[in-house]
C-alpha cells in the first residue's frame, strides 16, 4: 500500500511544521510519508523545537529546513496533502500541479515567545502538544 505523502508548510520551517513532521512520523509513519517544508526558510531548526521533541521521545534533530519549491515539478515530487500550520505560508504556497489536497490549521508561532528559558519552553511544549492533537483527531482517526 502506498503511503499519503503529507507535507506540512510554515513561513520558515523550523518550529510548527518540523514538530509536525516529527509528530506525524512517530505516530503513523507506516501509514503516512511525513515531510515539511517553508515559504520562505529559515536554514535551521529551532532548538527548543529540537529540545521539545526530545521530551516526548522523539527525534527531529536531523530535520533540515527547506523550501516548498523543493517539492514542484519538474525536480520535485509533489505530496497527496499540503498542512499549512500558518496564514503566512498559507498564502504563499505555489499552486501545485494535479491533484493536491489541501488544508489550513493554525498554530501560534512559538518562536515568537517571549520570558526565561522556562517561558519560551511552555510555549513550544503547549503547541507541540496542539499540533500531536490536531494530528490524532483530524488525521490519523
Amino acid at each position: 500500500m502506498k503511503k499519503r505523502r503529507v507535507l506540512f508548510l510554515c513561513t520558515g520551517n523550523s518550529c510548527r511544521s518540523q514538530m509536525a513532521e516529527g509528530l506525524l512520523r512517530e505516530i503513523a509513519g507506516d501509514r503516512f510519508e511525513s515531510l515539511s517544508a517553508g515559504a520562505k526558510p529559515a536554514g535551521y531548526v529551532h532548538p527548543l523545537s529540537v529540545q521539545v521533541m526530545h521530551e516526548v521521545g522523539i527525534d527531529i534533530s536531523s530535520q533540515t529546513s527547506k523550501s516548498i519549491n523543493e517539492f514542484l515539478p519538474p525536480d520535485g515530487m509533489p505530496p497527496d496533502l499540503i498542512i499549512s500550520v500558518c496564514s503566512n505560508a498559507e498564502r504563499e504556497c505555489p499552486l501545485f500541479p494535479g491533484r493536491v489536497e489541501r488544508s489550513h490549521w493554525p498554530f501560534d508561532d512559538p518562536a515568537h515567545a517571549t520570558g526565561t528559558g522556562e517561558q519560551k519552553l511552555v510555549e513550544f511544549r503547549r503547541v507541540r502538544d496542539e499540533i500531536k492533537t490536531r494530528l490524532e483527531r483530524e488525521l490519523i482517526s
